[in-house]
């Protein structure tokens, strides 16, 4: 335990404070320790921020101004869409977003929400069922009139390549904030962005602090994981329709796995996503892997016997004869809600499981041990 304090200490110390600003020409840029698809430049009376195109690194997603609310649009403004902050009714389509503004203190500004039946945040139902927060439907054709009526000054969504754009929303002249840290190379480089969006909120220093923290726990836990003498081999996912979908090498969950000092047969993978493979595929691959680790959607945790009634073939792998399989019921948990910006706590499940040797790490948050 006290080998953890010493390293959490260290770390904290050599990241937390303030991020300074880099003075250049025409305005100070930011400095952003791992985001690598988001420049934001402070002028005197605006900031300027924009977001790289994930899918065509040479182009430029999106570019915003963002101007006090209490103060005037200076002019010439450069090209981009004018946001004035703080925001104080955005509507959010993104789950992952609504459990970031709560992260960050944030959430009485939302004013409405898409795709509620995929959101499992507790304080959003009791909103939308008191009126006060707007249900506006579906994320991919939203009930328009209900957005209007909320009067929101911003519309937070997920981008996603050759989308052919957001249709009647970027008709109603609401800002649309392009949330595309998801395709960040690193989970820290994700998470970084709240620092983004805290400027847009109005609470930069909270967002700053928060993401200190889930920086310095982060490498911690990382340092902790390299004084383990001991590695084990993981396979993640199951099967789903005919594939199984396994994390890239390169995917955030690939390099938390590498982080994690586990022994990861799609490691050297170039992929930054997922690879859809057969299952004879993986059972060759990593049938003899000592962990199996995935997600699923369910009332109840998962049984041995369940998971033999879905695929046959999964007693063919030594994690499940071994009994060390661990499940992480997305629908019981805030998996997808807090992971993305809170990669630290995912990635301590990881070194619990894979380094049971490892004492005195805080008990899993997401996945559980599979009930022999």
């Amino acid at each position: 335990m006290r080998l953890i304090y010493l390293i959490f200490l260290t770390v904290l110390l050599s990241s937390c404070g303030r991020q300074t600003a880099q003075q250049q020409d025409g305005g100070d840029t930011v400095a952003f320790r791992y985001a690598k698809r988001l420049t934001i430049v402070r002028h005197d009376g605006y900031t300027v921020a924009t977001l790289q195109n994930p899918w065509k690194p040479d182009k430029t997603l999106h570019r915003y101004v963002l101007v006090p609310y209490d103060a005037e649009v200076p002019h010439p403004l450069p090209e981009g869409t004018i946001i004035r902050t703080p925001l104080k009714r955005p509507v959010i389509f993104t789950t992952v977003h609504c459990a970031l503004l709560q992260m960050l203190h944030q959430e009485e500004r939302i004013a409405g929400v898409a795709d509620l039946k995929y959101i499992k945040i507790p304080y959003i139902h009791e909103q939308v069922a008191k009126g006060r927060i707007s249900d506006c439907g579906d994320g991919m054709s939203p009930v328009i009139e209900k957005i209007i009526d909320q009067r929101p000054d911003a519309i937070f969504l997920s981008p996603f390549e050759n989308s052919g754009g957001y249709g009647k929303v970027e008709e109603i002249d609401i800002p649309l904030i392009e949330c595309a840290e998801y395709m960040e190379p690193t989970p820290l480089a994700r998470a970084e962005w709240m620092r983004f969006y805290g400027m847009l909120l109005g609470c930069e220093e909270r967002a700053d602090s928060l993401f200190a923290v889930v920086d310095s726990s982060y490498n911690a836990l990382k340092q902790v994981a390299q004084t383990s003498k001991v590695q084990r081999s993981v396979v993640l996912d199951k099967v789903t329709g005919s594939v199984w979908y396994v994390p890239g090498g390169r995917s955030t969950i690939g390099q938390m796995l590498a982080d994690a000092q586990s022994l990861y047969p799609w490691a050297a993978d170039e992929h930054s996503g997922s690879v859809s493979l057969p299952f004879e595929t993986v059972l060759e691959r990593a049938g003899e892997c000592d962990v199996w680790m995935f997600r699923f959607s369910s009332n109840h945790l998962i049984t041995y016997q369940e998971l033999l009634a879905e695929h046959h073939g999964y007693d063919q792998f030594k994690a499940f004869r071994n009994r060390e399989a661990y499940g992480c019921n997305v629908e019981l948990s805030l998996f997808y809600e807090e992971a993305p910006f809170r990669p630290d706590w995912l990635l301590n499940d990881f070194i619990k499981i894979l380094h049971p040797e490892i004492p005195n790490l805080p008990p899993l948050r997401y996945y559980k041990k599979i009930n022999p």
